[in-house]
């Protein structure tokens, strides 16, 4: 069954934002851990869902960025201020484009452009919600976990949507943060998501698939459980395939990486109205994921 409205989705687990971008709250017996980092846009929507929840804010003592895309790193900087003492965890290659003055510039102005879209660019004025360079923390890798006391977060890497990408792994309520790594349940499809290398991606989620699964927490449109959260990693991995043959297909018949990517924007606006992505925004997507898979398409002469 798929969610998308804020609340408490287990006992020592929450959803908290909106439902094109939400992050998620872990409650352990001696630490909080935010899981993602949303958009900017939520600041004040989530600090409103706190106190409604009756969440303790001073329990909440650590935050993981699951990848450095701007759309899940929006809020880190409000928490970092908020909670000077944070401990904050992303991968190696995370904590790379974070330091980049043109990856911190690209957050900043993809998090306006998004607030546009949403009607909300209110929400950023006099809030000092900003990407700078006073946020850092703690690499983390495959294997390593974030003890939260009775509440563990194993880490995994499953890199292709980005080349930081992290997944998250609570084995004591079977609960598996994916990001953008497992695909977004929008609607009732699942919008594959191997933007950066398709076929790294599609790796990703068959190491994904082995694991026992009662709650997929997606960062956009919501989370999953029941039956349908226990086969979702199949269910992506099947739509990656299609996505990838539909790829293909347009690409061998236009021989065009620019007609490629028109065609495809123009199917995915028409099939999922209301999107959250700009159209120019999801055109740079686009032309990287036709880049890759054309690129493997003619090394295998086509």
């Amino acid at each position: 069954m798929r969610r998308r409205s804020a609340g408490k989705i287990h006992d020592r687990l929450w959803y908290l934002g909106r439902e094109e971008s939400g992050i998620y709250l872990l409650e352990g017996d001696s630490a909080s851990l935010i899981i993602s980092g949303g958009m900017s846009y939520l600041a004040p929507m989530v600090l409103n869902q706190l106190h409604a929840f009756g969440i303790d804010e001073g329990r909440i003592g650590k935050l993981l960025i699951l990848h450095a895309h701007f759309d899940h790193v929006g809020l880190v900087p409000f928490f970092r201020r908020r909670y000077p003492a944070l401990e904050i965890f992303a991968s190696k290659r995370g904590w790379e484009i974070l330091r980049m003055q043109k990856g911190i510039d690209t957050i900043n102005a993809f998090s306006r452009l998004v607030a546009e879209r949403m009607g909300v660019p209110g929400c950023l004025e006099g809030r000092d919600l900003e990407w700078r360079d006073d946020v850092a923390g703690e690499a983390v890798s495959e294997g390593d976990q974030i003890d939260l006391g009775g509440m563990t977060v194993r880490i995994l890497e499953t890199p292709g949507h980005s080349s930081c990408s992290l997944s998250a792994y609570c084995p004591e309520i079977r609960a598996l943060f994916p990001s953008d790594g497992a695909g977004i349940p929008y609607q009732q499809a699942i919008i594959p998501s191997g933007n950066s290398n398709f076929t790294v991606y599609q790796q990703s989620l068959e190491k994904l698939e082995p694991l026992a699964v009662e709650i997929l927490c997606a960062d956009h449109y919501g989370y999953v459980t029941g039956p349908e959260a226990a086969d979702y990693i199949s269910r992506s991995i099947d739509a990656a395939a299609e996505k990838r043959a539909l790829i293909e297909a347009i690409y061998r018949r236009t021989r065009s990486l620019d007609e490629t990517v028109k065609e495809l924007v123009a199917e995915i606006y028409a099939n999922h109205t209301g999107y959250f992505l700009p159209r120019e925004i999801y055109e740079g997507i686009y032309r990287q994921t036709v880049r890759h898979v054309a690129g493997a398409l003619e090394n295998s002469s086509i």
